[in-house]
């Protein structure tokens, strides 16, 4: 298993506020999540998690952006905010706070979305900023392909660094894997990783990749 570390960031551009504000926010949501009764905390998820079957009979639409704050468990909060650290800090420095912000939201709204078309009469709630950060991934692959990734190899206890396109290719190839691996399952065997909202949401980071790549590549980057 690897473990992705750092990056390439970018030297100049937007400071990268509301990707660290993202991450206060998810941590503080959290918090107050898990020092919720037992009892409320799962009342908490099922009001503000994205269930597919409420979703498309056009019902609870705002939690398709409430979800995006809501967290399964320590290390499913620990992984998403990792990845946002290392990654969306330069697709805002780039493209600047408010379109980040809008790009992340349409991102993780989609990506719910994409999970309850495929899983339409699911009533598991949806929880976890993956599929916006998934967006985040995508963009990244278009716009810093060359970008050195500092990975690290959790069974040797050894890091190096690998291309963004490798590292970002290999990721998206396992969530297909994965997706595909779930298609025609019941939903109890579906229970757990949304790996089509993570790929709905690659695929629109994708896209939006390509119009941010020109001003991407005017960026200067540097190893940290």
């Amino acid at each position: 298993m690897f473990l992705p570390l750092g990056d390439s960031n970018i030297e100049r551009g937007h400071k990268p506020f509301i990707t660290y504000l993202l991450i206060a926010v998810n941590v503080l949501v959290f918090l107050y999540q898990f020092m919720l009764p037992g009892n409320l905390q799962s009342d908490f998820v099922f009001q503000f998690g994205s269930i597919p079957l409420e979703i498309t009979h056009g019902t609870d639409l705002f939690t398709l952006v409430t979800c995006m704050f809501l967290h399964g468990g320590w290390m499913h909060l620990i992984g998403n905010m990792m990845f946002m650290w290392i990654f969306a800090d330069n697709i805002e420095a780039t493209i600047g706070s408010f379109k980040f912000l809008l790009f992340y939201l349409a991102g993780g709204i989609l990506a719910s979305i994409t999970h309850s078309v495929l899983n339409p009469t699911s009533q598991i709630p949806c929880v976890g900023a993956s599929g916006a950060i998934a967006a985040c991934l995508g963009a990244y692959l278009v716009m810093f392909p060359r970008s050195r990734i500092k990975v690290l190899i959790l069974i040797f206890f050894t890091t190096f660094r690998v291309p963004a396109i490798l590292f970002l290719g290999i990721w998206i190839g396992q969530q297909f894997l994965a997706g595909f691996g779930t298609l025609g399952a019941t939903t109890s065997d579906t229970a757990g990783v949304a790996y089509w909202a993570h790929i709905g949401g690659f695929v629109f980071g994708v896209v939006s990749g390509f119009l941010f790549r020109s001003r991407a590549r005017e960026m200067v980057l540097s190893d940290s």
